[in-house]
């Protein structure tokens, strides 16, 4: 792989990792800072925020915080990390589209952000994000299942994704059962989402180190 390409796939790392970080790091906050203290009703859709405008400035900020984890989706893939299969294609395919939907979900947010989370003009929403969050899972575990079977990676940069893929699969069943709890899942969800970020900016082109990863990759 070219200098030219490496570098532009550090790039994309990069801004993966400020992505993951901030996801993280909004995600306590949200949950150990403002939900202790909110007087607001956990049915309402913008909650914990008590004003309107800090969730609208929020929710665009989020929305673009997705943007960067899609930029650092597709950097993934093009590293050859997970190899070149097919399976390798779908799950970045299929992440970073239910990735794009998450952001489309936040800024569909905004309009509703007074409503109660179970009137009719936020169930659409709350679809969205449902399928966001089923297509973001699926891609990132059959991405973790590609980048296991490729072999490219040997040490714990192999495991990124699929434990981030297992995390979303868990997210979904725990969201359901404690839902105040999203925000602070949606910080660990983050912090794996930095993983594999941290694991792409440190081995960018990993198919071109060695002839072991170049055989593999043909493999794949």
């Amino acid at each position: 792989m070219s200098r030219p390409e490496r570098n532009s796939i550090r790039k994309g790392a990069a801004l993966f990792m400020v992505a993951g970080a901030a996801t993280a790091v909004a995600g306590a906050v949200l949950f150990f800072g403002m939900q202790p203290v909110t007087d607001l009703s956990d049915e309402m859709w913008r909650y914990p925020w008590e004003s309107s405008g800090a969730f609208v400035a929020f929710t665009i900020f989020s929305a673009f915080l997705h943007a960067l984890v899609a930029v650092g989706i597709v950097a993934f893939g093009r590293s050859g990390a997970a190899g070149r299969s097919r399976a390798a294609t779908a799950g970045v395919a299929l992440a970073a589209a239910g990735t794009a939907l998450l952001l489309v979900g936040e800024l569909l947010s905004i309009p509703i952000r007074d409503a109660q989370v179970d009137e009719s003009s936020a169930t659409p929403v709350g679809a969205v994000f449902g399928v966001a969050g089923t297509l973001s899972m699926i891609g990132f575990l059959v991405l973790g299942w590609a980048t296991l079977r490729a072999g490219i990676w040997h040490d714990w940069r192999r495991y990124t994704p699929l434990v981030t893929g297992v995390w979303l699969f868990a997210m979904t069943a725990l969201s359901a059962a404690f839902p105040t709890a999203l925000h602070g899942m949606v910080g660990v969800y983050g912090l794996g989402l930095l993983a594999i970020a941290v694991a792409l900016y440190t081995d960018p082109t990993p198919a071109a180190d060695g002839s072991v990863g170049e055989l593999q990759l043909r493999r794949a």
